[in-house]
């Protein structure tokens, strides 16, 4: 495996508190996309974990053979430290993150409350799943990037350069599609977070899982940001709203 890019290490804080926050990056980035938060949450007295997902934040190489049961252990494993030093948690994720943030609500109903941030929620359609089938098929490893969608110019987010073909294919098909048939049993609060302009996951899959879930939801809706919203021009929006949320849901 390669050596941990600079700023994609993990990150633990203890603050001693009862409330914790587990904060869980995305698809083919690392820590450094979701530092923000998680030292929002932290400077707010929270207990903070932010794992970095197998795969991610060293060389594209090393996501090439990982699958969505890899990014979900890693995320449950996170969840199962901080849950054994806080008597309350929130779990925040952004893109992916989000869509293991939304597994660990499934899975996990003790959770106090749910933070996503342009989250994959719906299965791609059969085409799309159809055309990256055949990618494989074909022997492609990866396809250009979807990183770093940004609207600030001054900022870039530290990602691949690449997407792994068959590392997708995997996050939707063992991940997303079996997880959207859960929203509806989910209960605890979730704070939605949406980027208008978002040129990797559509603003349609915010819209399904608000139509689905079966808790309260309340939806904010990012006018300046693209999809990496929490590097964004709307990341302190995030930051401010999501601590709020948090320290409400969380006592």
């Amino acid at each position: 495996m390669s050596g941990v890019v600079a700023g994609a290490e993990e990150w633990s804080h203890v603050a001693g508190g009862a409330r914790g926050a587990l904060v869980v990056h995305g698809f083919t980035g690392n820590p450094s996309s979701m530092r923000g938060l998680a030292e929002a949450f932290a400077a707010a007295g929270f207990d903070v974990e932010l794992p970095r997902l197998a795969g991610h934040g060293t060389s594209v190489a090393d996501m090439v053979p990982t699958r969505w049961s890899d990014w979900s252990r890693d995320a449950d494993a996170a969840y199962a430290r901080i849950a054994s030093r806080c008597r309350s948690v929130v779990v925040a994720g952004l893109s992916m993150g989000g869509s293991l943030t939304l597994w660990l609500g499934a899975r996990h109903p003790e959770i106090a409350g749910l933070v996503c941030v342009n989250p994959a929620t719906m299965p791609l359609p059969d085409e799309m799943m159809g055309a990256l089938h055949g990618m494989a098929d074909q022997g492609v490893e990866t396809f250009p990037a979807i990183g770093s969608d940004i609207a600030d110019p001054e900022v870039t987010e530290s990602s691949y350069d690449a997407t792994p073909v068959a590392a997708l294919i995997s996050m939707f098909r063992d991940g997303v599609a079996p997880l959207s048939a859960a929203y509806g049993a989910m209960r605890m609060p979730l704070q939605l977070f949406t980027s208008v302009n978002d040129h990797v996951v559509d603003p349609s899959h915010s819209e399904f899982l608000a139509g689905a879930y079966g808790g309260p939801v309340e939806r904010v809706a990012l006018e300046r940001s693209f999809h990496v919203a929490t590097q964004d021009y709307d990341k302190h929006v995030i930051f401010e709203r999501a601590v709020g949320f948090a320290s409400m849901v969380a006592p």
